[in-house]
């Protein structure tokens, strides 16, 4: 696995975004990404559809790698930690996160979090909200229309559509504009919404190998 990386700067701080799905915040020392959906191949495998949970353990992964690289003192996951609530695979996450110690672990509630007091605990969670405010930053998981700061997103799963005369191709992509980073979804278990992305702005589209703006 090769991890691309490219700085950036919001609101004169430095972020830096990886092809591996995720962002470092430098000042923060905070390692931040959303949509895990922990639990999701295991719903499926439970519902009668066989789906095979090595695309969970790829995902846990890539994020060790990641902390291994930026040794950060923080994770941030902006929503959708869980998709379907306790089962086999967060038993897997839990083991995975009890490996970290050290490192704390914010949890910015989405939609699929629906999450008791017990699984609360054993995910050993320091934090769990439907926002979280870090100077002049609001994590929140779905963009809110009614706020004026700025805000660090997830819940879309962005891609883009690049077209050639050969064919066409969907890949993930950061999106920025004035006053929202949205993130692409960390799990690789994920469709892309290539339509309802935000106005008049930045994308930064990413391969195994590169991130390049369009």
């Amino acid at each position: 696995m090769f991890i691309a990386t490219k700085e950036i700067l919001i609101q004169n701080e430095t972020f830096t975004l990886t092809n591996q799905r995720a962002v470092f915040w430098k000042t923060e020392n905070a390692l931040i990404l959303s949509d895990l959906h922990i639990g999701k191949t295991a719903h499926f495998r439970k519902n009668g559809i066989a789906i095979a949970n090595h695309i969970m353990k790829s995902d846990l992964e890539r994020l060790s790698a990641l902390i291994e690289l930026f040794q950060p003192k923080k994770l941030i996951v902006v929503g959708d930690l869980i998709h379907a609530g306790d089962n086999s695979d967060v038993d897997e996450f839990c083991t995975w996160r009890n490996q970290y110690p050290d490192l704390k672990f914010h949890l910015v509630e989405g939609n699929h979090d629906r999450i008791t007091k017990t699984l609360e605990q054993k995910l050993c969670l320091d934090f769990k909200a439907s926002l979280l405010e870090i100077r002049r930053f609001s994590f929140i998981h779905d963009f809110d229309k009614t706020k004026s700061d700025f805000q660090i997103t997830g819940h879309i799963h962005p891609g883009i559509m690049l077209n050639s005369a050969v064919k066409s191709i969907r890949l993930p992509c950061f999106v920025i504009s004035d006053n929202q980073l949205l993130l692409p979804a960390f799990s690789e278990f994920t469709g892309l919404d290539t339509k309802n992305l935000p106005k008049k702005s930045k994308f930064f589209v990413f391969t195994d190998l590169e991130i390049y703006e369009i």
